[in-house]
């Protein structure tokens, strides 16, 4: 039977995953961005920087149980509520992510105060370089939802997609713009 390490680098090698040399050598792990975090949002900043680690976009994809995503508090934060099978499912990005920057998302989300990183299926709704995903594909991956909610958060409007700037009018406040 061939060990984990032997799997992943045949993967490695046939393409399945592409890492560079330095991310050969540290442990990579999913992460599932719906908010703030993803391209062209507030905070997207954070997983192109590589002083922080190592973030590689693997694709698009969707929770596969429904959750209420909801924007909530005065700065407009928006929280995936760890309430599975209610809300809709809920889209955004799978990354590939290295231990520094895994750690960095840890202490940026709160983590385990604010938000807790807990795995969760994901339906990978198109790949990296596929036009599109081939078949439906699920994964697990690490996802930073909350069980330390409000309780009136739960009668909030449900998102299935975030946008800082979408109709909902609530434009997300920046850390460095709080008061």
């Amino acid at each position: 039977m061939a060990s984990l390490l032997q799997v992943l680098t045949a993967g490695i090698d046939q393409g399945y995953f592409t890492l560079n040399a330095a991310e050969r050598y540290s442990t990579m792990a999913r992460v599932f961005v719906y908010g703030t975090l993803k391209k062209g949002q507030p905070n997207y900043k954070h997983m192109i920087n590589t002083a922080k680690g190592i973030a590689k976009y693997q694709g698009r994809g969707r929770t596969v149980e429904k959750y209420p995503l909801v924007i909530a508090g005065k700065y407009n934060i928006p929280f995936m509520l760890n309430i599975p099978g209610t809300g809709h499912h809920v889209a955004g990005e799978i990354y590939t992510v290295d231990d520094q920057m895994l750690q960095f998302l840890d202490e940026f989300e709160g983590c385990p105060d604010m938000y807790q990183r807990t795995t969760m299926r994901i339906e990978v709704v198109e790949w990296e370089g596929k036009s599109s995903a081939a078949g439906s594909s699920v994964m697990e991956c690490f996802v930073y939802s909350t069980t330390t909610y409000q309780p009136e958060w739960v009668q909030l409007p449900y998102h299935d997609n975030y946008d800082s700037s979408g109709t909902h009018g609530l434009s997300y406040v920046l850390r460095e713009s709080r008061d």
